[in-house]
């Protein structure tokens, strides 16, 4: 059974670091739409720290299972306002221009601390009532988990210059807020607002996996630079351009591939270029141009990014700019041709290949690993080759032993 609890208490930290990152892309989309001076970072002075000019916002999240109530000694309400005292004690935090919000998917009770300290647009705001409140619930209470909140709670009211009053003023409690999949949702349709319904789903993956790869660079270097409005304007400008209608999005994480050469000794296309005499280091890098445009347009394909009939267009042209080189080719060697005039010749040919054909599947589109990588696909397949004699070659090499 404990092993149990472990699992159960792993998935829910888990969880509560995806919506953590979750909430706050929200919030820098949020802050996007209205101008780009701020600046937001996660697990810094709290779960999300947000500046804008002169004035600080400090978040706790808290996604609980569903019915889960805040209510005056619930631990969540507790270890919140223990990290708010110590800070508010130790001079972390300046009140009077720091806001703090706790933001919990919990229910808030009717006449509870937590409701009496909902935003004032609720109408139920009242920080004397939450005061008495939360005096009389850390009165009656002999949690031991929760003494450390307790005494940081005291010892706020003891420093004459902060004071509880001065605390509670500055709290804003959110409950029933949006979980995960909601906030993805909501995320969803500003997205949609940029690129249009059809590709919001995949141009929200590309901002989430740019988002949580910066954030963990944040937290992993020690007072690690925030995210700026103007960073984050930058990346979306970027990806709202891969976007396009005349472009397509090339995913760092394969852009990135350095594949084993040996992993696709087998291929047809690394056979080709053993026929011609093409050196192991250029074969490595065939390889890496081969996987990496295999995985990209796969994956364009698999996220319905690319328009009915386009790669097959753009197959057939790429095709045709070789087969009027290579029927130049074997015009000018003839028949009598030896091996090595062969082998000199199909070398510019793949030569051309490597350092000159640069046909894209969209004019916006610059990678050049798409159209060579899209070369050695087709050679894998026999559409094209480099060798004069490529296919019976080949073919030969394919014939079971015996067949003949």
């Amino acid at each position: 059974m404990a092993v149990k609890d472990d699992q159960f208490e792993a998935s829910a930290s888990a969880l509560g670091y995806l919506y953590q990152f979750a909430k706050a892309l929200q919030l820098c989309i949020e802050q996007w739409v209205g101008g780009l001076e701020w600046s937001v970072a996660v697990e810094a002075a709290d779960d999300i720290e947000k500046h804008a000019g002169s004035l600080t916002e400090l978040l706790q999240l808290k996604q609980r299972a569903d019915g889960t109530r805040l209510t005056d000694s619930a631990p969540d309400l507790w270890k919140t306002l223990r990290i708010w005292c110590e800070a508010a004690t130790a001079g972390r935090i300046e009140l009077a221009e720091t806001n703090l919000f706790l933001m919990t998917t919990a229910e808030l009770p009717p006449g509870s601390a937590g409701y009496h300290l909902q935003p004032k647009a609720s109408g139920h705001r009242d920080e004397g009532k939450a005061l008495t409140l939360l005096r009389a619930a850390r009165e009656a209470s002999s949690s031991d988990k929760l003494q450390k909140a307790f005494a940081a709670f005291d010892g706020l009211e003891a420093d004459g210059a902060v004071g509880h009053s001065a605390l509670l003023a500055r709290i804003d409690v959110i409950g029933d807020a949006p979980r995960i999949d909601e906030v993805r949702e909501t995320m969803l349709g500003h997205a949609a607002l940029v690129v249009g319904h059809d590709l919001a789903k995949s141009f929200l993956t590309r901002l989430e996996g740019w988002f949580y790869d910066r954030v963990i660079e944040q937290m992993r270097t020690p007072g690690g630079a925030p995210i700026t409005g103007e960073e984050f304007d930058q990346i979306l400008s970027d990806l709202r351009h891969q976007f396009g209608p005349n472009n397509l999005p090339i995913d760092p994480d394969i852009a990135d591939l350095n594949p084993e050469p040996a992993e696709s000794a087998d291929k047809m296309f690394v056979r080709q270029l053993d026929l011609i005499g093409v050196g192991s280091e250029r074969i490595r890098l065939a390889v890496r141009d081969y996987v990496r445009a295999f995985n990209q347009r796969s994956r364009w394909s698999e996220e319905k990014l690319l328009r009915v009939g386009e790669l097959g267009r753009y197959e057939r042209r790429l095709v045709e700019e070789w087969q009027a080189r290579f029927a130049d080719m074997r015009e000018d060697l003839g028949d009598d041709a030896t091996e090595e005039e062969m082998k000199r010749e199909a070398k510019l040919i793949y030569r051309w290949v490597d350092r000159e054909a640069r046909a894209q599947i969209r004019t916006g589109l610059e990678e050049v690993f798409i159209p060579k990588g899209s070369y050695h696909m087709l050679a894998d397949e026999l559409r094209v080759g480099w060798h004069p004699d490529f296919t019976a070659r080949l073919m030969a090499l394919l014939e079971p032993t015996g067949a003949r």
